[in-house]
This record gives C-alpha cells, structure tokens and sequence, in this order.
C-alpha cells in the first residue's frame, strides 16, 4: 500500500509484516508501546506525533500505549479491543481481506432507496453474518443501499453505537473489522451499496482515554456530553488529522459507499477552513485516486444548506442531509399529538411545503424555538435530502420505543409510506417497518460503569418531560430491553404482516418503474393541500409522463376532482385496494374533472401514461 493510500495515525501492518506505529501526544515526554513481551520506544517528531517500525508487534498481536513511563492506555486509534473498551488494543492488517467488489459501481445517490438498520438487533445472531443470512430479503423489498448504525467499539454488547469510543475499532461482538469487511463484500455481490453512520461530534464516557492520550478536547465550547472535540483550538490540527483518516479508513480498507455524520451542528469549529470542509476536499482527493465514488450524508438540524452546497459555492461539501422536518410534518398530518418539537408543526400544511421546499422553517417565525429560523434551499436538488415516516431517533427516543405499527392504524402505516415513497427526496426505511414490526425499538446499553448507568437511568426520565410521558422508562441497561427490540421475523408470514410486505414491494418498485417517481427534481411538482379534509394532491412529471398523487390523512372519505388537462388517467396504486386488506378499491380508470372517492387514510396513484 501507498504511503498516500494508508492510515496516518495507528498501527499499519507492511507488506513484510512488520508494525508501522504512529502515535499522537503532543504534550507528552515520552512514549512506548507495551507488548506482552518487549517494551518498544517511539522517536518524537513533528507536530505531536511519536513513530516507530518494529518486529515486535504481528497482526492480531495486542498492546498498550505508555505515556511517560506510567500512563498505561490502549490506543485510541485501535482497529481492535477484542477484550473490550478497557482492555489491550490489537494490530490488524486491514489489507489481509480478499475483496471480490472490483466491478462494484457505488449507484447515484438520487437512485438511493436506504434501509437503517441496527446490526445487534436486525438479526437473531445480532451480528455483521446475521444481516449478510438477511441480503436476499432486502434485495427482493427492493432495497438498494443499507445505512447501519454506528459500530465503533463501544463497553460491552448492547449500545445503540453512539457511545462509541474507539472510532476505528469495528464492534468485537458484531464480529470486528474482517466481519465488516465481509459484509460490504457481500452487499456488492448482491447490489447493496454501504452507508456507515459515524460520529465525530463526541465521544463516548466509558472507555474514553483520549484526554490521557493528549488535548482531543476543548473547554472553549460546552456541548450535552461534556467538553467539546478539540476542532480549533490549540493542537487541534492532530485531532482534525485524526478523524479525516477515520473517514478516509472507512472509504478506503472497509469499502463503505458513504458516511452518515451524526449531528454535524453539533461539531464546533470556527476555524477559517470547517471540518466538513476539510473532509469533502480529502475525499474528493481519495476519490480521484482510488476512481471509486463515495458519498457524505449529515444529520443537521440547523436549516441551513451550507451544509450541503459544493465547495466552490462556499459550502461544506456534504452531498445530502437528513431533513427531520418531513418526518415531523408527516406525523403530525397523521394525528400525532403536537407536544414537544412537535408543538412546531400544524400539520398538512407543513407536508404541503416540505414537499415542495424540503425546509418548512426557511427564514420564518418557529414558536417552539422563540425565534425565526432557518434558510432556503432553492437551489438544492431533492436528491440532497433524505427523508422517512421513521428512524432510529424518531422511534427510539419515544419513552416505549413504539413504532408506527403501535401509534397508526394499518391503513395509516401504508398511507404515511407512500407519502416517503412518492415524494422528491432519497426515502429511508427502518428495519422492520415494511412489514409493521411490533416489538418496540428502545434505547439500551451495557456499561460498566455503576454511576454512569445511573445518571442515564436519570437522563432518560428528565428527556421526556417535554413530552409529558406517564409512567417508567424501561432500564437501559437490562438486557430485557434490548431483547425486546429484536426484529420478529416470524411475522412476514402472518396475516396483515404479508400484505403490508407485499404493499411496501409494490410501492418500491413503482418509484423504480416510473421517471416522475423516481427523479429528484423538486422543480417538476405541484402540491397542494386542504385542512379542512386533510387531503393532500401531489402531481410529478418527467416529460410527458406524469404521475397523480392522492393522498387523505383523514378518517372520513372525501371526494377530489381530477386534473382537466389530461384526457384520462389509470390507476397504478390504490392502498384501500383489499389485495392489501384496504375497505375498497377505486376505480382503474378515470376521466378529467371526474370527482374521485378517496378512502379514510389512503393514497390513490395514476398516470397518464400507463406501462
């Protein structure tokens, strides 16, 4: 491997099996790598960096980093704690994997249909292997690019992933970096691009030895998780270094297609040049070198689409965002109470203009915030936002974990997909979702830490006031809780459970058959919304093909007039159709200015070209 195409922080296996080490502590005096036989000292160069080569340490090999003859830590830029966040580090040879992915073409972000999943409870074994046995399910639901929750190392066996505190170090239990490995191998094979979610906005409190090792963090800013990453404060270069060469690993030894960056608004840094910046010139350079496409996705809430436009228009080069908005305006459309950041949102009328301008609050007045907020993303194609009826977040930062399958009716869940489905944006699924799993996805965890799984015991129950949820979180930390957020594969055999499958396949592979459905051009729609009915009429073109979207959020039926300048339309989905359990179906073929019947919460679509 290229010295320009290896990890510059870490421990590098050569090509003669021996260790490259490099290790950064600028403030320290001096610096070893223990081994269980042989105490090896690191030359101190420039800028905070400590390097050595030796014999010493093989692949799979462990160790501790000593700082000054007494700090004994693992490495913070570990690829592997195969004894946990407390225990040694080990060496591992990332290029020792057998890639069979030569021919792999990474699709175009706006042809993404995405499926979150988390891999301890995807699968019965819980682990990388267990979503490899899952493969041909998502490629039949019509999936084509999985986003997996975070898998750097985190204390014990059940975590969410965003307690990680080894941002190198793949998950031990999920089956460790050749397991990650093997399973991007295998979703080229079947077609499956690979988007990581990662976090660089802080770090875990079990296992955190990055201030032993030197100034990772910063008092400058404060943030919820304590002191802020050192982004732009004294010795933040070696810190930026770090988590650059964490998303070019990534892209590079694991293959990944693209990053999912955790609340990037939550990332502080005033520097002149951002650290979003920083990384999208990096990996644009990564790219031109290694002729693969890889994508930047952000999660930000700030509105403000200087996250995602270009470099040379002065953004961040962050290719799409997350955009909670729609999910907010989708619920609350559906009946959801309007409590907490909900309180934000009146409804269709929010689905109406997130539809057609992905932001609601784009420069206007937000009462839950006491301030106007956010900006406008005229300029920002559909394909820059990703958009869902659910998420992790969404649903397991509910005090039960309840999804739609246990707030919304059956003809709800299938209404509030194709709403995701048919609009302008990159939809994501939630694990389980297509079928209306039931078991709730809750938060768990598996410290160590006896003070620690109290204070989030605590922090759970003050995080719901807001919503004013009655009655007790269930533990974090009980192992009951994270049982029962595995997914129920039996019931894709189940009545009601099948159709809605069927449904979901049906949905899908509309948007795959029909341009109108499946561009991301935010310009070739119209949309419009009545509160009275809370009906909605959503109309895509692509050329001369246009599609008619029917939507009624309400529990009554209520008639729509069809378009006048079109001659007629044929149906091409009907949600109410009883081939999926719906009251009735409507009719295949209607004429202009014909008032339709749409059934209580259900979704009518037709084209004018049928195919």
């Amino acid at each position: 491997m290229s010295n320009e195409l290896k990890r510059k922080t870490g421990i590098n296996i050569n090509a003669a099996g021996q260790a490259e080490i490099r290790f950064w502590a600028p403030e320290a005096e001096s610096v070893e790598l223990k081994t269980a036989k042989a105490l090896i000292p690191l030359e101190k160069k420039d800028f905070g960096y400590w390097e050595a080569e030796s014999d010493e340490l093989k692949s799979g090999g462990t160790y501790h980093i000593l700082i000054n003859g007494e700090t004994q830590i693992p490495d913070p830029a570990s690829l592997s704690q195969p004894e946990g966040v407390h225990g040694p580090s080990a060496a591992v040879a990332l290029s020792e994997f057998n890639w069979t992915d030569q021919s792999w073409k990474n699709p175009a972000l706006g042809d993404y249909i995405l499926y979150e999943l988390h891999t301890g409870t995807f699968s019965a074994e819980g682990t990388f292997e267990g979503i490899i046995g899952k493969l041909d399910y998502l490629v039949e639901l019509g999936i084509n690019a999985i986003e997996i929750m975070p898998v750097a190392q985190f204390p014990g066996g059940r975590n969410w992933g965003y307690d990680g505190v080894f941002p190198f170090a793949v998950q031990d239990s999920y089956g460790g970096a050749a397991g990650l490995q093997q399973l991007v191998d295998a979703c080229h094979e079947k077609g499956l691009a690979v988007v990581l979610d990662v976090v660089y906005n802080h770090m875990g409190p079990e296992g955190n030895y990055f201030a032993q090792a030197g100034p990772y963090f910063t008092d400058k800013y404060g943030t919820p998780w304590g002191s802020a990453i050192n982004f732009d404060d004294a010795w933040s270069d070696g810190v930026r270094e770090y988590f650059i060469e964490n998303v070019l690993m990534w892209f590079r030894d694991f293959h990944i297609d693209g990053l999912r960056l955790d609340a990037v608004h939550a990332i502080k840094d005033f520097g002149v040049k951002h650290l979003l910046q920083q990384i999208s010139e990096e990996v644009d350079n990564l790219m031109e070198a290694t002729n693969r496409r890889h994508y930047l996705i952000a999660e930000c809430d700030l509105n403000d689409n200087k996250y995602i436009n270009p470099l040379e228009r002065q953004g961040y080069g962050m290719d799409a965002q997350w955009i909670d908005e729609f999910h907010h305006a989708l619920r609350v459309t559906a009946g959801e109470p309007t409590t907490g950041y909900y309180s934000d949102f009146s409804g269709i009328k929010d689905l109406e203009k997130s539809y057609r301008d992905a932001y609601i609050y784009d420069g206007v007045y937000s009462p839950h915030r006491l301030k106007t907020f956010g900006g406008k993303a005229d300029g920002n194609p559909g394909s820059q936002f990703v958009v869902f009826s659910q998420n992790h977040d969404q649903v397991g930062n509910r005090m039960l974990g309840e999804r739609t399958s246990t707030l919304q009716s059956y003809e709800m869940q299938k209404l509030m997909a194709a709403a995701v489905l048919c609009s302008p944006f990159l939809p994501m699924l939630f694990m389980g979702e297509e079928y209306g799993e039931t078991n709730p996805f809750l938060f768990f965890t598996s410290h160590g830490d006896k003070e620690l799984i109290e204070a989030v015991r605590k922090g759970r129950k003050a995080e719901f006031a807001a919503f004013h949820a009655e009655g007790e979180a269930p533990d974090p930390q009980s192992e009951d809780t994270f049982n029962q957020s595995k997914l129920q594969w039996g019931l894709l055999q189940q009545d009601g459970h099948k159709e809605l499958l069927s449904f979901y396949k049906t949905i899908i592979a509309l948007r795959k058959k029909y341009a109108p459905l499946h561009n991301a051009n935010r310009k070739q729609l119209t949309v419009s919304s009545d509160p009275q009915t809370n009906c909605l009429v959503l109309r895509r073109w692509e050329e001369e093909v246009q599609v008619l979207c029917l939507m009624n959020f309400s529990s009554k039926t209520h008639g729509l007039t069809i378009p006048d300048d079109k001659p007629s339309w044929k149906k091409i989905l009907d949600s109410a159709d009883p081939q999926w359990k719906g009251p009735k179906a409507a009719p295949v073929s209607v004429d202009a200015l014909q008032k339709m019947e749409i059934q209580p919460q259900s979704i009518l679509i037709y084209t004018n070209k049928y195919a």
